[in-house]
């Protein structure tokens, strides 16, 4: 592929400069470098495993070091064999920063270690602990009549989804078993069945969010307008490529934006309404959701088991306490989604794939937590780690924090890492000082009669 043949003779492949190569970064015309060579992607990427958006997000650009990071070697040879990849020509310009060498080196000793295949036993005793516990909450909800252990029942079973989704997400990463169909059965089960939510959903938007991270206009995970705003350039309105629409900040937004740091956790206990809602918009939409079958059946039967263990319940009263307490408890875990990346580095436009490392640890943040807390936060207080080697199993990544961290300091990285605490306030404080700017009355927002009545009660 490397080579063309005119008339039996090898051709040298085209010169292309990095220049040509950012022209070509529309949906219609997408071309990417791989270790300086490019390809077309533009038929690819309809049919990419990991989704259109990744690729669109990194369009035009060298994206070696992503596609390293997400990929194992096996699928090196893929390249050369994918007839919906076109090879177009040779990098001119290619170079690699002395960060990248040494990332890359980092994967490559991983990977001779056998680190991205050793994964512990985490997903046994998470199945197992789920099981149990889900099968113990039914049998309460059904035998006993006192109403504290009816709501303890609630409060467990928001946990039981805050592990749930742990697994979900792991296994949306990489196979935590040896087999690709029982991994795909523990996505749909864990995810659709146990929680309502799309795993298809969730790795459309976690894909983005890994390759775009803290993008104020691509990463899906930072766009909550008209509820938060990270940053005053969302004041800017703009446009939300995964969305497809514009983020207006109008009267309403500002509004609600000016208290957020108020109610930042209130809304927290209530995020899974919107979750759902995702999940409804992607289902019922014309995206491409691979197994789109199974993922609605298994939607459906979520829908199907909980509001009819919340119809046990004695009373409407008890049932809305039900519901209200379990989604408040899960509401932790939307917590500790914001903390990893609210109060870090952000930025407009597409990032800069040759800069893979300084992208990944600029805008993550780690929870310092002992050994025995790692269960509460299920591998993401590992964020950097986490973010740096998308495939690394949950039960290596503190094995390979301190070379991370070594790392950054021998490049002069940013190794962010604060505690529990200390990260709920650098979240809140990040989003004060976002909605101190949004109540500046020269930004150029239309008022209504919201806005008035609110600041009129301070």
């Amino acid at each position: 592929m490397a080579r063309e043949r005119i008339e039996g003779e090898e051709k040298p492949p085209r010169s292309i400069s990095s220049e040509e190569l950012r022209a070509h970064n529309k949906p219609t015309d997408l071309w990417i470098s791989i270790q300086g060579k490019i390809y077309d992607a533009t038929a690819w990427a309809a049919v990419h495993p990991g989704g259109d958006l990744p690729l669109l997000a990194l369009a035009g650009q060298d994206i070696t070091d992503a596609f390293i990071a997400y990929h194992p070697g096996s699928v090196w040879a893929f390249l050369a064999n994918n007839p919906s990849l076109r090879f177009v020509g040779q990098l001119s310009d290619y170079r690699v920063s002395d960060v990248s060498k040494d990332y890359r080196r980092l994967v490559a000793e991983f990977s001779r270690l056998g680190l991205f295949d050793k994964k512990g036993h985490g997903t046994a005793i998470s199945l197992s602990a789920i099981a149990v516990v889900f099968a113990a909450v039914i049998y309460c909800v059904l035998r006993s009549e006192s109403v504290w252990a009816h709501l303890g029942c609630a409060a467990v079973m928001g946990f039981l989804w805050m592990q749930s989704g742990f697994l979900g997400h792991d296994s949306g990463h990489y196979e935590v078993t040896g087999s690709k169909r029982t991994n795909r059965a523990i996505q749909v089960l864990s995810g659709n069945c146990l929680t309502g939510l799309s795993i298809g959903w969730w790795k459309r938007n976690h894909n983005v969010h890994h390759v775009a991270c803290n993008s104020l206009d691509i990463d899906p995970d930072l766009q909550h307008i008209p509820v938060f705003a990270v940053s005053a350039e969302i004041f800017r309105s703009l446009t939300s490529t995964y969305y497809e629409r514009k983020m207006t900040f109008d009267a309403v937004a500002r509004a609600l934006v000016s208290y957020q740091h108020w109610t930042f956790y209130p809304v927290m206990c209530v995020a899974r309404v919107n979750l759902f809602a995702q999940t409804l918009l992607l289902l019922c939409s014309n995206k491409r959701v691979p197994g789109r079958f199974l993922e609605i059946l298994g939607v459906v039967v979520f829908w199907i088991w909980f509001p009819l263990l919340v119809s046990c319940l004695p009373s409407w009263s008890e049932r809305v306490l039900f519901v209200l307490a379990s989604f408040a408890v899960a509401g932790i875990q939307h917590v500790q989604f914001c903390l990893n990346h609210f109060s870090t580095n952000v930025y407009v436009g597409p990032p800069q794939a040759n800069d893979w490392f300084q992208t990944q640890t600029m805008g993550t943040l780690d929870i310092a937590c002992p050994p025995w807390m790692d269960w509460f936060h299920g591998g993401l207080q590992f964020q950097v780690e986490h973010h740096l080697f998308p495939r690394l199993p949950r039960a290596q990544l503190r094995r390979v924090a301190p070379i991370v961290r070594e790392l950054c300091l021998k490049h002069g990285l940013p190794y962010n890492s604060f505690s529990f605490w200390e990260a709920n306030v650098r979240t809140i404080a990040t989003l004060r000082a976002a909605a101190l700017l949004a109540r500046d009355e020269a930004l150029p927002v239309p008022k209504n009669l919201v806005w008035e009545a609110v600041n009129t009660h301070g």
